[in-house]
């Protein structure tokens, strides 16, 4: 029997939502607009099914693209089901994909406790060191080809394996020496990463499809186990995620529940493409449900979104307008203004309104803008009116001194023999305590004794004159990282080394103690969401190995303070939804931008440009300012075309200087 929690949302299902989620057998496509409550039909329909198979041992696997969706849906699972989210994995492609690695990768000769590299920073140097060791194989190969990673991390978005570069990249319009080149550079790339022991963000896709591919009884494994595959946001999956997925379902395995909007493909950059429907209508054969009530925009929003997606071509040609499901409350949702005689002057502008407007409730809004610049132009204007704004954006790594220690600890003590971390350890280390380790002294000293990194540096501390305080912290890294791998009772002591090292800052050294301690407070409460996260996902008994890897998958941003303005990409804004939008930069070149008008009107990339701004527009739950500038950068600019599709100007009136509401139920005045 449902407990109340999961009765109640099944309840508030409508029809449609329910047909959805009450699907059981064979693939189906639900083609959901925004503000479409698709998260509830996904969570529903893996909490009816586990919980009408209590008594079953299969596991549901669900895949999205980012850590947050997939929290929110697992811990949605969770009150439904209490108990029964263990037969779930719910994540992204990246942390399955960790996972599968984790557990089978020694078939190709991974290491269970690889690192992943994500920073461009890393990557590069991996890429330096092996243009170095291919210019001694190759004479075609020179220093130009240092700057080949997005070369190489294309290949492998296609899922072109090293050994197969030769072949495939004269299909790539590259010359035959060209080829050849990138051929010794792309082998030597991952020769390098295999001497770290470390997998990139695209290898954890490519190794995992190959893993598939050449030991199809581990697939067949996987649909074994898991009989219930369902991804969210599929419109966003480019090539290598969706062989990942023929890979894995076979010919046998059809049980396939896919949600996506054609109208929301934002990321073609990465691969995502309009195309990749039509091959999983082609490949499945799913029946097709609906979704396109709208419950989270005012009805003109809805109307704005409509007018403008229409221009569209290239989507699905059933495809069913928005229908709003919030009735006109008489209120006016939609804002224009402008347009003013500069960038500077809009940032200005919209500063202004927004503390005219908002100021008792800062953390509802949002400024959404096509690229970074716009944004730090609001980001100073706002600063000058005593707004606070945050810029959103992804943080691959920790900054303060104790969280470095900590984390570089846990990572060192996961790969002994890691150069990196045993540096962060002995630096970091010096800050907090004033003990000086040489770490070129520990590499040299270790390998003449046949130790590791991480045991020579703890026996180079065990001999040292040390206080109590110190000498219990190092008591603890043997106790529950040297001999043991109790990751979660170091981290534990370790924040209350922390503490007692904060409560005894000194006064006299205060400049130290601050630059040592900065943003301490801020990473100490990410570290700890984190690792509920991560624990929420993996179980209490998640390895260390695990703990690291997912752990370097997930941003380490912090949230900003409650009273600050959020300043997002349309990119770093889809999946979210604010109560007061602005929308800035609507001129042609901007949003659309260049290279799309460049490609023509009718270019796939206008339609992406056009869907940029459907999925801007769609963010509202309340409140849509839009607003440009006749200059940016020293160039007039005209009104964004997307303006007149929407209905927003009118192209038989020149646009003057103005603020316009658009009345509820009107889109043009």
């Amino acid at each position: 029997m449902p407990i109340p929690e999961f009765q109640s949302a099944w309840e508030d299902l409508s029809p449609i939502q329910r047909q959805a989620a009450e699907w059981n057998e064979s693939p189906l496509l639900v083609l959901a607009g925004p503000g479409s409550g698709k998260t509830r039909v996904l969570t529903c329909r893996i909490a009816r099914i586990l919980d009408s198979s209590r008594n079953l041992s299969f596991r549901i696997l669900g895949l999205t693209f980012t850590n947050k969706a997939a929290d929110e849906m697992r811990s949605r699972v969770a009150t439904f089901v209490p108990g029964l989210e263990n037969r779930l994995f719910l994540g992204t492609f990246h942390s399955f994909c960790a996972s599968v690695l984790r557990q089978h990768g020694t078939h190709l000769h991974i290491h269970p406790n690889f690192n992943i590299y994500a920073q461009d920073a890393d990557l590069q140097a991996i890429l330096n060191d092996a243009v170095d060791e291919a210019e001694s194989i190759s004479p075609l190969v020179s220093d130009l080809d240092r700057k080949t990673l997005s070369v190489i991390q294309r290949l492998k978005a296609d899922l072109v394996l090293p050994g197969h570069a030769r072949t495939a990249l004269p299909s790539r319009n590259l010359d035959e020496s060209t080829a050849e080149r990138m051929a010794v550079v792309y082998q030597a790339y991952e020769a390098e990463l295999a001497k770290k022991n470390a997998l990139d963000f695209n290898s954890l896709i490519l190794k995992t499809w190959e893993l598939f591919e050449k030991f199809p009884a581990l697939a067949k494994h996987y649909r074994k186990v898991y009989e219930y595959i369902c991804i969210d946001e599929f419109q966003d999956t480019n090539l290598a995620q969706y062989n990942l997925i023929r890979a894995l379902t076979g010919d046998q395995h059809r049980n396939l529940f896919v949600v996506a909007d054609d109208d929301q493909i934002i990321y073609q950059w990465n691969g995502a493409s309009h195309k990749r429907l039509e091959q999983f209508r082609r490949d499945y054969s799913p029946g097709v449900i609906q979704l396109p009530m709208n419950y989270r925009c005012p009805p003109e929003i809805v109307d704005l979104a409509n007018s403008l997606i229409q221009h569209n071509l290239l989507r699905s040609a059933d495809k069913k307008p928005l229908e709003t499901c919030r009735p006109c409350d008489g209120k006016a949702a939609c804002l224009l203004i402008g347009p003013f005689p500069n960038k500077d002057a809009e940032a200005n502008g919209v500063a202004q309104n927004i503390g005219r407007l908002h100021s008792m409730s800062l953390g509802s809004v949002v400024v959404l803008a096509r690229n970074r610049k716009l944004l730090e132009g609001i980001q100073s204007a706002l600063a000058v009116a005593g707004i606070p704004a945050v810029i959103a954006q992804r943080k691959d790594e920790f900054e303060s001194t104790p969280i470095v220690w900590l984390h570089s600890c846990l990572r060192l003590a996961n790969d002994r023999h890691d150069r990196n971390y045993l540096e962060a350890v002995c630096g970091t280390f010096k800050q907090l305590t004033g003990q000086e380790i040489d770490p070129e002294h520990v590499i040299t000293s270790a390998e003449a004794s046949h130790e590791d990194f991480f045991s020579h540096w703890i026996a180079i501390l065990h001999k040292r004159p040390l206080g109590d305080d110190l000498q219990g912290v190092v008591q603890a890294v043997v106790d529950h990282l040297q001999k043991k791998r109790d990751f979660r009772a170091f981290i534990s002591f370790s924040f209350e080394w922390f503490d007692r090292l904060v409560a005894g800052q000194s006064l006299s050294d205060g400049d130290r103690d601050q630059e040592v301690f900065a943003r301490y407070d801020e990473e100490e409460s990410v570290w700890k969401e984190l690792t509920k996260e991560i624990t929420d996902s993996l179980g209490w008994d998640v390895s260390l190995e695990a703990f690291i890897q997912e752990l370097q998958l997930r941003s380490k941003e912090p949230q900003p303070a409650p009273d600050t303005v959020r300043l997002f990409t349309i990119h770093g804004a889809k999946g979210k939804e604010f109560d007061h939008v602005y929308l800035m930069g609507l001129v042609e070149d901007e949003l659309p931008s260049f290279q799309s008008i460049r490609k023509g009107d009718r270019s796939p990339e206008m339609e992406e440009e056009r869907r940029n701004c459907f999925v801007a527009i769609t963010r509202t739950i309340e409140t849509l300012t839009l607003s440009y500038a006749q200059e940016y950068r020293g160039w007039r600019k005209k009104p964004s075309r997307f303006l007149y599709e929407m209905g927003v100007l009118c192209k038989n009136e020149p646009p003057g200087l103005f603020a316009v509401e658009l009345k509820p139920g009107k889109i043009s005045f």
